[in-house]
């Protein structure tokens, strides 16, 4: 486990509490919950997971903008005060892009169902990736395309790519159409700012 679930934003919208050093006994090491790595988060009992997919990170300090001088240094709050550091904490944000029941069927897009505050969130190996992935004929689904394209974050044709480099390797037979969708999106991600004629004055 990479952390717990403290927060939504919406249905398909939740951030992450990566654990930390005294919260498990092997706290994640920062490219399980890198930017782009797929997520498993257990709905409990035969429900099933979300699937989700990083997409940003944020770290919380609450000592930041603090004025005054500190009563005992950070090596005596370590011991007397525990609770105190444990308020620094990192957050990421995660977007559930599909589901697997409690039959292993796959479904991509907007879940139906929500995950619950506290959940685990745990990070999907290759093969997890792979059977999100791949369809009962062989092809490779990337059917949550638009639920990530259609977010208001800046990154979001940035972390498609991210996605899209990842299912190259696991999919070597599928790269040529995958790179067909990539080299699109590289367009729009780094050329489509600067207006519409761009395209055409190639």
């Amino acid at each position: 486990m990479i952390g717990k679930l403290v927060k939504s934003n919406s249905h398909t919208d939740y951030i992450c509490q990566i654990y930390g050093t005294g919260e498990v006994e092997s706290p994640p090491k920062a490219d399980a919950y890198a930017f782009g790595s797929f997520v498993r988060i257990p709905l409990g009992e035969d429900a099933g997971a979300l699937i989700g997919i990083v997409y940003d990170t944020m770290l919380l300090n609450p000592e930041f903008g603090t004025l005054g001088p500190r009563l005992s240094p950070e090596p005596d709050l370590a011991v007397f005060s525990p609770d105190y550091l444990a308020e620094k904490v990192t957050l990421v944000g995660i977007k559930a892009v599909g589901m697997v029941d409690g039959a292993g069927s796959v479904t991509q897009g907007v879940p139906p169902l929500a995950a619950h505050i506290d959940a685990p969130i745990v990070a999907l190996d290759d093969a997890g990736v792979r059977a999100f992935h791949q369809m009962p004929d062989g092809r490779v689904q990337i059917g949550y395309a638009p639920v990530l394209l259609g977010q208001a974050h800046p990154l979001a044709r940035h972390l498609l790519m991210c996605v899209l480099d990842r299912l190259r390797m696991l999919f070597p037979e599928a790269a040529a159409h995958l790179d067909v969708v990539r080299h699109e999106l590289t367009w729009q991600a780094y050329l489509g700012p600067l207006g519409g004629n761009a395209r055409g004055a190639r």
